[in-house]
């Protein structure tokens, strides 16, 4: 074995085979219920028997079980229940069995071959009766709880889930095409759950547990993940996952998908080329981090790019990019570096570029100095419901940082900074489109002016409830309309409006 055993144990904790009933009940587990024992079918493997067996009658080979993702009709209810107990009682031996400080020294293929031979031996020795497919549906869901993320390991798997939300050990919704729907994707119980969310948070350096119950994390993929746990989670511990696609998208994808049109697409490319500040403004699930790393696509190679994050997840495509992450405090309540610190300290790393992955806090200030200071071309997020709204939001982040300034010092600051704010909007058919494309002009009085330059407007919706409509210009001339001349986007910018390049002589 690549790993050891505790000890010197060479077989599970009974030291002599048992009959599948009699193991069952020596694992503390529920009792199984009728046809839990079976006669063993040709697929299963040896079966050792016990020294002075009872006689039994001949049963009917179990039925079938169906695979996590698959149809409930597959299988009965008994029978599921049968195989779960059996994966706690082989989970229990091996935890018994093997040494996990030695499983972090190996390559997850060779520790996936060793729980393979070792749940096999469990199995025989124990005198489980399994078939073949059982066998290695056991297997893949111990690797799964040992290695990956347990029962949701196959809705990690699929592309077209875009939320995973887990409302204690009972509970697995999704989110597909823009609609929550309930799995049939259970946990053993709330200790199951909470191992996960613990292996989770631990891969990033938090900790999640009755002392620090909210914690923000990611995945390898860069998959957003926060986690609520007992006791403020009253029904055991919340996890949800904002999962992203393993193709890379493009602005292309949004046009297909209809999130945006042609023209408007050639708007958002000269956006980002031209080196305007942009607020991306939404509301939950809207859209606003997948829209925001499609722009930086368009942002040229030799820039040096530096990202601010609660939990990292832009996946920026340019060589010179500089990604930082906030760290919430240790156990004393010290050691905290914020999201204010880090946008602080970017000014003295020498970016051309800023993007702060959310903008929640005191840190629109710092990010508002930035702009203003020789940093064109910085983004962030905000959570608003339309363009006005955002610029109100900011007003508040910056009142929270106890910043003693007039109102109408600040709507100066921010209509200094900020050039453009671009909102995104999740439908009532579950749709997900860029709704305004809004440009900041200035002042008049105590009054941030803001000129609409693209908007979605609605038709009507067709007899499947989905929402017609179209994006549409509004035929007003940009005010970056020079600038765009200046990094020679002129021409693309004007066929995108639908106006003639020569009209940013007037």
């Amino acid at each position: 074995m690549a790993f050891g055993r505790r000890g010197t144990q060479s077989q599970p904790a009974n030291d002599s085979p048992v009959t599948p009933k009699a193991a069952l009940k020596s694992a503390d587990a529920p009792a199984a219920e009728a046809g839990a024992v079976n006669a063993p079918d040709q697929n299963a493997p040896e079966r050792v028997e016990p020294e002075k067996p009872k006689a039994k009658a001949p049963q009917p080979a179990p039925e079938p079980i169906a695979d996590p993702t698959g149809d409930a009709s597959q299988a009965s209810a008994a029978a599921n229940e049968r195989l779960a107990e059996i994966k706690i009682l082989v989970f229990n031996d091996l935890l018994e069995a093997v040494d996990l400080a030695e499983i972090s020294k190996l390559e997850t293929d060779q520790v996936r071959e060793e729980i393979t031979d070792m749940t096999a031996e469990i199995i025989s020795m124990r005198g489980l009766v399994l078939t073949v497919r059982e066998q290695k549906q056991v297997v893949k869901d111990i690797c799964n709880d040992i290695l990956g993320l347990g029962p949701l390991e196959p809705l990690i798997e699929r592309d077209d889930i875009a939320d995973i939300m887990v409302n204690g050990a009972g509970q697995v919704f999704i989110e597909t095409n823009g609609k929550i729907e309930l799995t049939d994707i259970t946990f053993r119980d709330n200790a199951q759950l909470m191992n996960i969310c613990q292996r989770i948070v631990t891969a990033v350096g938090r900790r999640v547990d009755e002392a620090s119950p909210i914690c923000d994390a990611r995945l390898l993929d860069g998959s957003r993940v926060n986690v609520i746990a007992p006791p403020l989670a009253i029904d055991g511990a919340c996890l949800t996952i904002r999962k992203f696609k393993k193709e890379k998208l493009t602005l292309q994808d949004l046009l297909n998908f209809g999130s945006i049109s042609e023209p408007l697409k050639e708007v958002l490319e000269v956006i980002s080329a031209i080196r305007l500040n942009v607020l991306i403004s939404g509301g939950t699930g809207s859209g606003k981090t997948t829209l925001l790393n499609l722009m930086t696509k368009h942002i040229d190679k030799g820039e040096r790019i530096i990202t601010c994050e609660d939990s990292a997840e832009l996946q920026l495509q340019q060589p010179h990019v500089v990604r930082l992450e906030t760290r919430p405090p240790n156990l004393e309540g010290s050691g905290e570096i914020s999201m204010r610190d880090l946008v602080k300290n970017c000014l003295r790393m020498r970016p051309e570029r800023i993007i702060v992955g959310e903008v929640r806090g005191p840190e629109a200030f710092d990010l508002l100095q930035a702009m203003n200071t020789g940093h064109d071309g910085s983004m962030g997020t905000i959570h608003a419901n339309n363009p006005r709204e955002a610029i109100s939001r900011v007003e508040n982040m910056i009142a929270m940082g106890g910043y003693n300034l007039p109102s109408k010092a600040v709507r100066e600051q921010i209509a200094a900074a900020v050039h453009v704010i671009i909102q995104a909007q999740r439908l009532r058919d579950g749709s997900r489109k860029i709704t305004h494309v809004t440009e900041i002009i200035g002042m008049e009085g105590d009054i941030i002016t803001l000129q609409d330059l693209y908007l979605y407007e609605i038709d009507g919706e067709d007899e499947n409830g989905k929402i017609l409509g179209d994006h549409r210009a509004t035929g007003l001339r940009p005010s970056f309309w020079d600038k765009a001349r200046y990094f020679g986007e002129e021409a693309k910018l004007a066929r995108a409006m639908g106006m003639s390049a020569g009209i940013g002589n007037m």
